[in-house]
Formats: C-alpha cells, structure tokens, sequence
C-alpha cells in the first residue's frame, strides 16, 4: 500500500468544525452528534438526525493522497450495515492542492475504498468550498 501522506491529527476534528459551518449555511434543520469511539470499535463519527426524525451515520475521513484509512472494525461495521443509511464522507487535501475536494460515499462501498482508496467511484466528488446542500441532501433526502 502506499503511504498516506503526514497530516495533522486534528484535521478530521476540523473538517468535522466546517461540516457543522457549511450546515448553519443550508436550510436543513439536521441535528449531529459526534459518537464517541469506545462505544463501540467501528461505529462511524457521526450520528445524524433529520427533519423526519430518521438517523443517518457518517464517517468522516481526511487524506492527503488518494490512500483511505478504514479500520477493520469500520469496514466491518459499514459493510454490516450497508443497507442503511450510512456513508463515507473524505476531505481530501493534496500538498499542492489549492482546494481541497470531497468524496462521498455509501458505506456499501466501504471495501472497495479500503482496497482502491478514492480510485472508487464516489455518489459525488466536488470542491470544498461549494454548496454542501447537495452532499446533507443525499446524506439525508427530504
């Protein structure tokens, strides 16, 4: 495998800060709560509650290559739980890399992506700054 490039350890904690910006933005009234690891080994980041009262799981990843770190337990989890809605979203931050880009993906995919990392076809791919309805409206449709 190749190795991810060195990123600072507290950039998922930051991409998680600007997913809760980019939703202050939209419209959507969606509720995130941040779940805590040793719940359980694998649970994914991130438990979202829509307008329906529906819950949605989401991982957060950030890379700086095209390398994605999933755990065994959190390739376990998502695959288990592949017929949910539950999915993968990656910031990806390149060295020479202006803008960073996002991937989303459903957790169905979660093995391909560990084996071939953001090769995988994405449900989307767009430029950080951009508008994040489209990624909370396939995350969470109205």
């Amino acid at each position: 495998k190749k190795n991810q490039s060195k990123l600072p350890k507290n950039l998922e904690s930051q991409f998680f800060q600007g997913l809760k910006s980019n939703l202050k933005k939209s419209k959507r009234k969606l509720h995130l709560t941040r779940v805590e690891t040793w719940v359980s080994p694998g649970v994914p980041d991130l438990l979202i509650c829509d307008e329906k009262g529906l819950f949605h799981f989401l991982e957060l990843k950030v890379t700086g290559s095209n390398v994605v770190r999933l755990s065994p337990h959190q390739v376990s989890w998502l695959t288990l739980h592949k017929n949910s809605s539950s999915w993968i979203l990656i910031r990806q931050q390149k060295p020479k890399q202006i803008q960073p880009m996002i991937y989303l993906y459903h957790a169905k995919n979660a093995i391909n992506l560990q084996n071939n990392g953001l090769h995988t076809k994405p449900v989307v791919r767009l430029e950080y700054k951009t508008n994040w309805s489209k990624i909370f409206n396939l995350i969470t449709p109205i």
